[in-house]
């Protein structure tokens, strides 16, 4: 009787040690769903190892620590296409230099590149929060903007979604709380607001930014 053909282990993609453009994609594909908690660096260390095996194990696969196709797919399959600044991200908490134009009065100075938003006093922080943007078809617009209207408890009849603590600053776009945000991290994104996902720090943003207050967006 013929012996059963033996089935061959999926084809590695990526293994400790390696350092290339796809395991920084690899690493901000896991900084999207809460499984690379540091900056993308596209070396294969001991941190992206741990993040790979935490993935697979939540997933029922091998924990290999190694990325083959099935890893990988399914990774695919729960992430989107990491943008620049998702590539290059700093480590969480770090922040970029502020813009020059966030250095004097009372500002909300919003990072595309740090996905940070920091409430500035004439230079000084007065408090910070991770927010998200709009995704590519529903861009969140970048400049100097104004606060011309507060909402505590709004509702986007466009969308038919929540937007608590919202602070309008350019048309219908607004920074505001996302419930979808704190669920999902940056597996997601607005159609063109500024999410935060922290509630008690937009909750005491809210009532602390005044109408006219200077908003500036950069990257």
């Amino acid at each position: 009787m013929p012996s059963a053909t033996k089935k061959k282990p999926p084809k590695i993609l990526m293994r400790p040690g390696d350092k290339s453009g796809q395991v920084r994609e690899l690493q901000a594909r896991l900084r999207q769903i809460a499984w690379f908690n540091a900056a993308p660096t596209g070396q294969y260390g001991s941190v992206t190892t741990s993040a790979v095996k935490g993935f697979q194990g939540k997933r029922g696969l091998p924990k290999t620590g190694t990325v083959d196709e099935v890893t990988w797919q399914r990774l695919l399959n729960m992430t989107t296409e990491p943008t620049h600044a998702q590539l290059y991200a700093p480590a969480p908490g770090a922040l970029d230099a502020p813009d020059p134009r966030c250095m004097t009065g009372r500002v909300l100075c919003i990072s595309k590149t740090s996905n940070s938003l920091r409430w500035m006093s004439d230079g000084k922080v007065l408090s910070s929060m991770d927010v998200r943007f709009g995704a590519a078809a529903t861009p969140t617009r970048e400049g100097t903007h104004y606060i011309y209207n507060k909402v505590r408890d709004d509702w986007s009849r466009l969308y038919n979604s929540p937007m608590p603590f919202a602070m309008y600053f350019d048309g219908g776009q607004a920074v505001h709380y996302s419930a979808d945000f704190a669920a999902r991290g940056y597996n997601g994104a607005s159609h063109g607001c500024v999410n935060v996902r922290d509630r008690a720090k937009i909750a005491a943003l809210f009532d602390a930014v005044a109408i006219g207050t200077k908003v500036v967006i950069y990257r």
